[in-house]
């Protein structure tokens, strides 16, 4: 196995064993079955924070470094973590039609925040593709990556500050109020996600270093058809 695979390969066996312990876990006695799909839905919900986060890191040091390789981070960053919120406001529908008997209820604070955050980071990318310069391009995401970081702790406490429909935090500093083997299920799940995040991150940096290379190499390419006009016999 090559040192690119490493990651992958971890994330795979992780996975699979995240998988093994949320089947093995015990049904909710309120929820039933229905409580294993929380063993993807927070995960997913932690993928997106933890990735909004590193987003905001990155576009702080762009702007301190001016260090290219820091505006990639921000960009990978920023769309692995749209794709987790999207996968858990999805995982979150699903489960909540049979459990509260609706898909999705904008008067949850919980629910529409979440909706919320991944708008603005839709609008990140959005103005990454919008802007053709890189420079500029990496000063405009930075500062948006800076402000929008601001909506994962108002996200996460969202169920605290505002008691909507959307059930409270259950692991809180006064102790867990879940059965033994659904926190397993629930720890593998986030170490599981975790390693997948890191490994998309690395493949995805990877390919927009590659990117920049070949956006190089055809401005090289194209400058070279360029000749000086001959001049001779011209006083």
């Amino acid at each position: 196995m090559t040192k690119r695979m490493v990651l992958p390969g971890l994330s795979a066996i992780a996975i699979v064993t995240a998988l093994y312990l949320a089947l093995g876990s015990s049904p909710d006695v309120f929820q039933g079955d229905f409580v294993r799909i929380m063993y993807v839905h927070v995960p997913s919900s932690w993928l997106a924070f933890l990735a909004f986060g590193v987003t905001a890191l990155g576009s702080a040091l762009w702007l301190w470094r001016k260090t290219i390789v820091w505006d990639r981070i921000a960009e990978a960053s920023a769309e692995i973590g749209v794709v987790f919120t999207a996968l858990a406001i999805l995982t979150g529908a699903i489960w909540g039609e049979p459990v509260w008997g609706t898909y999705w209820d904008w008067g949850d604070a919980r629910m529409a925040s979440t909706a919320l955050m991944l708008f603005v980071y839709l609008g990140y990318l959005a103005l990454r593709s919008a802007t053709p310069d890189p420079i500029a391009r990496a000063r405009r995401s930075s500062i948006l990556g800076l402000i929008a970081v601001v909506q994962v702790p108002l996200v996460y406490f969202s169920v605290t500050l505002w008691r909507t429909l959307h059930q409270g935090q259950t692991i809180r500093p006064d102790g867990i109020q879940m059965d033994g083997s659904m926190v397993a299920a629930l720890l593998g799940g986030l170490a599981a996600f975790t390693l997948l995040y890191f490994s998309l991150m690395v493949e995805r940096v990877r390919l927009a270093r590659l990117e920049d290379e070949n956006t190089i190499s055809d401005s090289v390419a194209a400058g070279a058809a360029v000749t000086s006009p001959n001049l001779d016999g011209i006083s």
